[in-house]
C-alpha cells in the first residue's frame, strides 16, 4: 500500500512553499522516479544537500533524518521492507525539496558484461512474444550509459532513468538480461527491477575496483591507474617502457633497433588510404589480424619544436602504440575514439621528427582511419601542420599473447568502467547479478581469479556472500577444430566453470550449443535469459542441483577406460545424431598430449574409451568452436572442462 500522509509531507509543503527550491537535496545513485529497491535489506541512500544542513528522509511510512557533513555529503539509512509500493520517496531539509515518485520495493539484478549482453532485443532475436511484452508496470529498466573515469565517481555524468517495461522500453534493452528478468518475474509476483550497464569489448579488469585489481593479482595496474591520476605524462612514459619491454621479450629485438626508432629498416610501403587495411586490395592483408606500423617524418622549425605539442592521429583501428622519435606518447585500443597525445615539452626537435604508430587489429577489421583533416600536430601558440599525408606502412612481426594495455584505457583498462558505470550506483543492494563476458580475455592467464576478485568485491558493495552470481558461459566461436589444441576460449570457460563449482551462490548458462562459429554476437538470446534465470533461481537459494545444467563432478579409472560421474542431470545424458559422445580427449601430463576419444553415456555418466597410452586428464569441447552434442533431458548442454583422473 502506498504510505499515508505524514507530519512530515506538511513540513515538505511548507519547505517547497518557502525556497521554491527543488534541486536540493539529491541522492547520488540511480534512484529515481519508478526506482525499485531491494526487498528484505536495509535501503541505504547516500547524497549530498548543503553542509551542515538536516535532511530528513522519508519511505513508506518511515522516515530518519540526517544531518550533512562540512562537504554537504550525506548517508543515511531505512529498515529492511518487504516487496510493494508504488510508494514516495521524499526528502527534504532548508535548502529544498526532492520528491520521487512510483517507487517500488522488490528484486533488483544487476546485468554487467560485453557486447553478448549489451546486444538488445531489437539487434537479437525479436520474433518472440517476450520482445513484445505488454506493458507491466511491476518490471522495471534501467540503462547505465557509456563512460569511463579514472578515480571512482559517486554520481553518474548523466543519470540513468528508470523506465516501465513496456514494448519499446523492452525493445531496446538487454536482450540476455530482459529474458532472465521476465522469467524471473513470472515466478512471483515480486516487482523486478534490472540495471544493464555493459559496454562492448571490454576486459574483465575495467569492471574491477582498486580493491578487487589488487585481490585479482592486478596491484601492478591499480598503481598505474592512481599514478595517472597523479602525473598522466609520467604515468604514460611508464606504460610505453611496459610495452617495449613486452615487445623485445616477444622479438628479441635489441632495444634502440626496435620498429618505433627513427632509422628503423623495415619494409616500408606507402599508405594507400587511410581506411581498413582490409580494403586496400593488398593479398597479405585482406584477412589480416594483427599488428601493423605507420611512420611519417615531418620537419619543423626551432619555434615550432620549441614547447609542447598535441599530436592527433584520427582514429585507429583496434588500438594503438605512439611514438614521437622513439619516445612512446600514448596508447588506446578504443576503435572509435580519436587519437590525441599530449607532447611535452622537449619531445620534439627542429629539422626531422618521425612519428611511428603501431596498429594492433585484434577482431575483424583495422587500420589507421583519419579522417585526414583530423590528423595534426598543433603546437602551443595554436598553429598546426598537417599529417594526412605521406605515410607509408610495415607489416609487423608475430608476437606471442596479447600486448599490454594502458590500465586507464576505456574498456581494456583496468577499474576505468567500474569507476564511471559502476561505483555511481552507490550503496543500493542487489538481489543478484548475471555475468556475460569474457570474450576479450581469451589468451590473458588467470581469469579465474580475476573473476572471483570480482564477485566478492560487488557482493561486498551490493549486497552479502549469499547475493546470487551467475555467468554465461562463452559460446561457440571461431574456425572449428579438426584436431586437439590449446584454447583461449576453452580457458576461459574451464576457469568460469571453476568459479561457479566452488561457490554455491554462483551458477552458470552453457550457452556451447546456441552459438555461431562465424558470429562472435550470437543472435539466440531468447534461451541465454532463460538459461540465466534458471540459474539465478539455484543460485539464489543456494541449490547444489541446478546451477548449471550437467556439471562434471568426478573421474575414475575403469580398466582402461575413464568414467566420467556428472551432477545436475535431469533424467540421463542423452546424445543428438550419433550414438557416441564427441568433443572428448584424453590427455597426458604435457601440453599437445591430447587426443580425440570415443565416448558413451550411461545414465548419468560418461565412459570414455581408452587408447593404450598414458591419460592424466580428460578434456571436454575444448576449442574455440567445438562440436559437441551431450545433454540431459532438459536439453540442457554439458559446457567445456578439463578434469584430472586419479
Amino acid at each position: 500500500m502506498p504510505s499515508r500522509p505524514t507530519a512530515l509531507a506538511a513540513l515538505l509543503a511548507g519547505l517547497l512553499t518557502a525556497s521554491g527550491a527543488y534541486a536540493q537535496p539529491r541522492l547520488d545513485s540511480a534512484i529515481g522516479d519508478h526506482a525499485i529497491l531491494q526487498r528484505d535489506q536495509p535501503i541505504t541512500l547516500a547524497g549530498s544537500a548543503s553542509p551542515g544542513e538536516t535532511v530528513m528522509i522519508s519511505l513508506a511510512g518511515r522516515s530518519v533524518s540526517i544531518a550533512a557533513d562540512r562537504d554537504g555529503r550525506f548517508k543515511a539509512q531505512l529498515p529492511a521492507l518487504p516487496a510493494g509500493g508504488p510508494y514516495t520517496l521524499t526528502l527534504a531539509a532548508a535548502s529544498g525539496a526532492t520528491i520521487l515518485n512510483d517507487i517500488l520495493i522488490g528484486d533488483v539484478f544487476l546485468c554487467s558484461g560485453q557486447s553478448n549482453m549489451e546486444m538488445k532485443v531489437r539487434e537479437a532475436q525479436s520474433l518472440f512474444p517476450e520482445a513484445h511484452p505488454p506493458l507491466d508496470t511491476r518490471l522495471r529498466l534501467l540503462t547505465v550509459a557509456k563512460k569511463t573515469a579514472v578515480t571512482p565517481a559517486s554520481q553518474f555524468d548523466t543519470v540513468p532513468a528508470w523506465e516501465i517495461a513496456s514494448p519499446e522500453a523492452a525493445y531496446n534493452f538487454s536482450a540476455a538480461c530482459l529474458y532472465m528478468v521476465q522469467s524471473l518475474r513470472r515466478d512471483s509476483d515480486v516487482p523486478v527491477g534490472a540495471i544493464h550497464s555493459s559496454w562492448g569489448g571490454s576486459r574483465i579488469s575495467a569492471w574491477m575496483s582498486d580493491a578487487a585489481l589488487r585481490k585479482g593479482g592486478l596491484g601492478d595496474q591499480a598503481d598505474l591507474l592512481a599514478l595517472y591520476a597523479r602525473d598522466p605524462v609520467a604515468a604514460t612514459r611508464r606504460t610505453s617502457a611496459i610495452w617495449e619491454g613486452w615487445w623485445r621479450a616477444g622479438t628479441g629485438d635489441a632495444a634502440g633497433k626496435e620498429p618505433w626508432q627513427p632509422g628503423a629498416a623495415l619494409e616500408w610501403r606507402p599508405v594507400p588510404a587511410f581506411t581498413n587495411f582490409e580494403s586496400w586490395g593488398v593479398p597479405e592483408l585482406a584477412d589480416y589480424n594483427g599488428m601493423l606500423w605507420y611512420q611519417r617524418t615531418v620537419e619543423l622549425t626551432q619555434a615550432q619544436a620549441r614547447g609542447a605539442a598535441t599530436l592527433s592521429l584520427g582514429m585507429i583501428d583496434d588500438a594503438d602504440r605512439s611514438w614521437v622519435n622513439g619516445v612512446g606518447v600514448g596508447g588506446t585500443s578504443l576503435a572509435g575514439a580519436p587519437r590525441v597525445y599530449v607532447l611535452p615539452a622537449g619531445t620534439l626537435k627542429p629539422g626531422r621528427n618521425v612519428i611511428t604508430v603501431n596498429d594492433d587489429d585484434v577482431y575483424a577489421f583495422g587500420g589507421m582511419l583519419g579522417p585526414v583533416e583530423a590528423m595534426r600536430l598543433t603546437f602551443a601558440d595554436g598553429t598546426s601542420v598537417p599529417l594526412g599525408t605521406e605515410w607509408r606502412y610495415a607489416i609487423a612481426k608475430r608476437v606471442p599473447g596479447s600486448a599490454p594495455r594502458v590500465p586507464w584505457d576505456d574498456i581494456n583498462g583496468a577499474g576505468t568502467l567500474f569507476n564511471a558505470m559502476i561505483a555511481p550506483l552507490g550503496p543500493i543492494r542487489l538481489a543478484g547479478v548475471a555475468w556475460y563476458q569474457g570474450e576479450s580475455d581469451t589468451g590473458i592467464p588467470g581469469y579465474d581469479r580475476r573473476l572471483r576478485a570480482l564477485i566478492e568485491d560487488w557482493r561486498t558493495r551490493f549486497g552479502s556472500p549469499a547475493t546470487g552470481f551467475v555467468i554465461a558461459q562463452l559460446a561457440n566461436y571461431g574456425t572449428p577444430a579438426s584436431a586437439p589444441s590449446e584454447s583461449g576460449w576453452g580457458d576461459v570457460r574451464d576457469a568460469q566453470r571453476r568459479v561457479a563449482v566452488a561457490d554455491p551462490h554462483v551458477g552458470m548458462a552453457v550457452t556451447l550449443d546456441i552459438g555461431d562459429a562465424a558470429d562472435i554476437h550470437p543472435g539466440e538470446k531468447r534461451l541465454v535469459g532463460q538459461r540465466l534465470a534458471q540459474a539465478m533461481r539455484a543460485a539464489l537459494a543456494g541449490a547444489p542441483e541446478g546451477r548449471s545444467g550437467p556439471a562434471i563432478a568426478s573421474a575414475e579409472r575403469q580398466g582402461a577406460n575413464v568414467r566420467l560421474h556428472f551432477t545436475g542431470v535431469k533424467g540421463t545424458l542423452r546424445t543428438a545424431s550419433s550414438d557416441q559422445a564427441i568433443g572428448f580427449e584424453l590427455c597426458g601430463t604435457g601440453p599437445g598430449s591430447c587426443r580425440y576419444a570415443s565416448a558413451r553415456t550411461s545414465g548419468s555418466d560418461v565412459l570414455v574409451s581408452g587408447d593404450g597410452k598414458p591419460v592424466a586428464r580428460v578434456r571436454y569441447a575444448w576449442a574455440d568452436a567445438p562440436a559437441t552434442n551431450l545433454a540431459d533431458e532438459a536439453r540442457l548442454p554439458v559446457g567445456t572442462f578439463e578434469i584430472a583422473v586419479p
